[in-house]
Parts: structure tokens; sequence; C-alpha cells
């Protein structure tokens, strides 16, 4: 499982690096991380009904602006649209360094809550 979230966290940025770069073509670069936007709103929604059964309401509302965000974002595509990312517009109106800004935030909440989890989960080690 944590291999899937590395892989879902790096690749936004690398990606988006090497469309930055020109190593890598619009479509190429939109197609791979639009492979990713679903599977990663279902997961960060998943993740956060789990702790709202659970009654873990600190961890839920930290993971709700996620799910909600992602939602929002995956609702507000265009018509027409590739998807979220969308090899047309990528460079129009500076979404690749927005996009770029939105990967390297999610990474660092992301980093925050591992650490919050493992020290949920030591503690309720240490109390059991």
């Amino acid at each position: 499982m944590n291999l899937i979230w590395c892989k879902v966290l790096q690749l936004p940025i690398i990606t988006l690096s090497d469309l930055e770069c020109d190593y890598i073509n619009a479509r190429a670069c939109c197609s791979k991380l639009n492979k990713w936007v679903i599977p990663e709103m279902v997961g960060q929604c998943l993740s956060t009904m789990l702790m709202l059964v659970s009654m873990h309401w600190f961890i839920f509302l930290l993971n709700l602006p996620v799910a909600v965000w992602n939602i929002y974002r995956y609702a507000k595509v265009p018509m027409g649209n590739m998807g979220v990312f969308d090899p047309t517009e990528i460079h129009n109106r500076g979404q690749l360094k927005s996009h770029m800004k939105e990967a390297m935030i999610k990474l660092g909440y992301h980093l925050l809550c591992f650490f919050i989890y493992l020290y949920s989960m030591i503690l309720a080690l240490i109390n059991d």
C-alpha cells in the first residue's frame, strides 16, 4: 500500500518537471497523470470515511479538505478535456506551475499525515 502512495505522490512531481524541461510531450504527461486521478480520489475518500466510521475526529477533519478538493477538481473538468490534466491547456494560463505547486502541497500534506498516523499507531500500541 505504501508503495502505491509513493508512486501516486512522486509521479506528478517527476512527470510535470519532465514536461517543464521538455523531456516528455504534453499528451504523454497528461495521460500518465490522468490515470492516477480517480485512484487518488477514491483512496482519499475511503480513508476519510474510515476515519469517520472509526470516530477519529481530528484525522477525519484533517483528511476532509483534501477529499473535497479532489472531488471538486474532478467535477470541474470542462467537457471535451482529456481529464484533470489536459495537454492542450497545460501550458496555458500557468497551469503547469499551479499543478506543480498542488503536487508539492499534497506531498507535504501526506508527509505530515504519515507522521501523525505513525504517532497515533505508537500511542495506540503503548496504551494497549
